[in-house]
């Protein structure tokens, strides 16, 4: 760990079991989608979110994408009527959730959505018991920690303020998500360490996904590669080609090589 200032991690895999995400969060939204947006239509923050999602559908529209869900606009045809509306921005919704994207525009309503469970103490973030000890370790050694994902900023503050360890907000220094750039691509990662005023060689990025990890190191970024219970199983190319760990206490052991 010698020259790593900070810490840039990923969540799903990383920190937190990917069957939490998968068991727990997305089927809260495919259950409560359209529940939700009938309950909260007409405040301001959900036609924001409506709007997001229907740009990105004529996008989709225009581009070709197979299978797009549009979401058609009341004030452009007077005879659609609200219900149809709320239920092609569900149907996009899972469209979209269906097909494995990660929009921008997804991430943002399933964040509000994620708001009100973890709120409402429906949901409690998975974080691996491995994960507090090591963050509490670095900040008391003067090194910083910030979260890069695909989920959004506010969804990625709900899970670490209501995780099952309790709040750990306090123990990060920020927080990334797509509106600085796609984790496949290197530039995303150089976005980043500009925006922390770090040198991309002084900041460890940790994540399951080897694609992920390719990008930051070609952005100059070290790099782990986190093996978790769920995870996809690496190839013994991966293996060679990058460091692993299976636990984050293996940070702490002294002499641990970085890619």
């Amino acid at each position: 760990m010698d020259g790593i200032k900070v810490l840039l991690l990923d969540i799903e895999g990383t920190t937190s079991s990917i069957k939490f995400v998968h068991d727990a969060m997305f089927p809260y939204v495919v259950s409560h989608v359209r529940s939700f947006l009938e309950k909260h239509w007409h405040e301001a923050e959900c036609q924001e979110d409506v709007q997001e999602l229907r740009k990105l559908a004529q996008q989709d529209k225009e581009e070709g994408v197979e299978g797009v869900v549009s979401i058609p606009d009341k004030a452009d045809d007077e005879e659609t009527d609200e219900e149809t509306v709320r239920d092609s921005v569900a149907s996009n919704v899972l469209w979209q959730m269906s097909s494995d994207r990660k929009s921008t525009a997804l991430k943002q309503l399933q964040g509000h959505m994620w708001r009100e469970a973890f709120s409402q103490g429906i949901l409690k973030g998975h974080v691996y018991d491995d994960v507090v000890p090591v963050l509490q370790w670095w900040r008391a050694n003067g090194g910083a920690i910030y979260i890069y994902s695909s989920g959004s900023v506010e969804a990625q503050k709900l899970l670490y303020g209501h995780s099952v360890q309790g709040n750990l907000l306090e123990l990060l220094n920020g927080h990334f998500d797509t509106h600085i750039g796609v984790k496949l691509e290197a530039e995303s990662y150089k976005k980043i360490a500009a925006s922390i005023t770090c040198d991309p060689c002084e900041i460890l990025f940790l994540t399951d996904i080897i694609k992920e990890a390719r990008a930051a190191r070609k952005a100059g970024m070290k790099t782990c590669v986190v093996v978790r219970p769920g995870n996809q199983p690496l190839t013994a190319q991966d293996a060679a080609e990058f460091s692993i760990i299976h636990s984050f206490d293996e940070l702490r052991q002294p002499g641990h090589q970085l890619c």
